[in-house]
């Protein structure tokens, strides 16, 4: 993974990707909609900036990758983006947060997704740069969430049609809310797997391993809603030019949204807990049972190896070395000794 570390610099306009080098050409994707007109363009060129956003249109455009300056800094130059939310597009490893401008709003966030049948998560960022009745967005690279809602757009369904970029921002949020909800159901099926295991023979270092990857999954997955829920929160309190006051009852409801998102991650981290706690236990347990059993056998072989020392000594004067049958005898002792110890042990149901 080839990453670039931010640097002392003197221009505060020299910008530096932060993030591992993609090899796939940044795609540019543009929506200009009213009630009743589309434009889409899949191919949105460096030339057409100069009509974004356009006038009496509700315009979006998306950004399939942000590693290539040239293509980014034009549209940012005409939106007249400050360079510390220009540097915040292309630093795509920071956490994720929201800025408040007087002509914008800025929204880093996370995406979060499984490759494959891995259990980790891993994430991507998606920066929402919303004005007056226009939305920019840029992932970090093509793993699109929103193509139902291009659909939506195309076919007029619903009322996107007929509302600003505010109402947009909110469905694209949404779209996110509704992944992390999958991941976060899918965390509940690994938990209730664990609800079959046969911990006394299924435990073992891989048991552990899986649930320190949940615990981090979904540690991941809360960080990434609470800025959401914050931003949510933050428009219900704030008047701006880009948030229509007939939006903001949306922003409520996806705010309502994350706080359930968030308290499902509070039950998994319990769920996860008491695994935990029940996968110690059990152990402990076996340790017990295992101590338990070797602390028997050594009892039981106590005064047999005390007999068998006191008759290995060599003493020349042993009266009962010279019986004929003392080696008989003493065999009989062990026998006796060993099975009364075994029928005191069982009858006090040590074992």
């Amino acid at each position: 993974m080839n990453l670039l570390r931010r640097k002392k610099k003197i221009n505060p306009e020299q910008y530096e990707y932060v993030g591992e080098i993609k090899n796939q050409t940044v795609e540019i994707q543009s929506f200009f909609y009213t009630a009743t007109l589309l434009e889409e363009n899949p191919d949105f060129q460096l030339k057409d900036f100069i009509n974004f956003p356009k006038a009496q249109h509700t315009s979006w455009v998306n950004f399939h990758g942000v590693h290539e300056h040239e293509k980014i800094l034009p549209l940012a130059k005409q939106l007249q983006l400050h360079h510390l939310s220009i540097q915040d597009i292309f630093d795509v490893k920071q956490r994720p947060k929201f800025q408040i401008f007087p002509d914008y709003i800025l929204l880093n966030i996370n995406s979060i997704f499984k490759e494959d049948d891995a259990l980790e998560l891993y994430s991507e960022q998606i920066s929402f740069v919303l004005g007056k009745a226009w939305l920019a967005s840029f992932q970090e690279k093509k793993n699109d969430h929103f193509t139902h809602l291009r659909e939506r757009i195309r076919q007029d369904k619903g009322i996107v049609r007929e509302r600003n970029a505010d109402y947009l921002l909110y469905l694209l949020l949404e779209a996110i809310l509704d992944e992390y909800s999958l991941l976060i159901q899918s965390l509940f099926d690994e938990i209730n797997k664990f609800q079959s295991y046969n911990i006394n023979s299924s435990l073992n270092h891989a048991v552990f391993q899986q649930i320190a990857i949940l615990k981090k999954n979904n540690l991941v997955l809360k960080k990434s809603i609470v800025p959401i829920m914050e931003f949510c929160e933050e428009i219900e309190l704030t008047t701006h030019i880009s948030i229509e006051d007939s939006s903001i009852k949306y922003f409520k409801d996806l705010k309502d949204y994350c706080k359930h998102l968030i308290e499902d991650t509070e039950e998994i981290k319990s769920g996860l807990e008491s695994n935990i706690n029940l996968f110690f236990s059990a152990q402990n347990n076996q340790m017990n049972q295992i101590i338990k059993i070797l602390t028997i056998v050594s009892t039981i072989f106590i005064p047999l190896t005390f007999i068998a020392g006191i008759y290995g000594m060599n003493f020349e004067f042993m009266p009962e070395l010279a019986w004929p049958y003392s080696y008989l005898v003493i065999w009989i002792i062990f026998i006796a000794v060993f099975s009364g110890m075994l029928m005191y042990f069982k009858r006090k149901k040590w074992f």
